[in-house]
């Protein structure tokens, strides 16, 4: 299961500038990476997990701007299409699992 936010966060003052740096940093915070300039991804272990951060990210929501927040299942994520340019490459791969024994 992915978790995407996708944001537009007005940084037309010093306050919004602000607002804009603690959202981007609860992102990062909470294990999410940038994929691009305001579209990050998480990989969630379930759909619990992802309504979990989901709502941690909601309770923290910017006043002003708009934020979009979509799941998408492992499948779906496999079936994005990804361009650097003209050439096509692979969406980024699924993150390994950490074994602790």
């Amino acid at each position: 299961m992915w978790l995407f936010a996708m944001f537009d966060l007005p940084v037309d003052d010093r306050a919004a500038k602000r607002n804009y740096v603690r959202f981007r940093n609860l992102l990062l915070d909470n294990g999410f990476s940038q994929m691009q300039y305001s579209v990050y991804a998480r990989c969630c272990d379930s759909e619990q997990t992802a309504d979990a951060h989901r709502d941690k990210i909601v309770r923290k929501l910017p006043r002003d701007g708009h934020v979009r927040l979509l799941m998408v299942t492992d499948r779906q994520f496999g079936k994005m299409e990804v361009y650097h340019g003209k050439t096509r490459a692979a969406p980024e791969p699924q993150p390994q699992q950490l074994q602790l024994f």
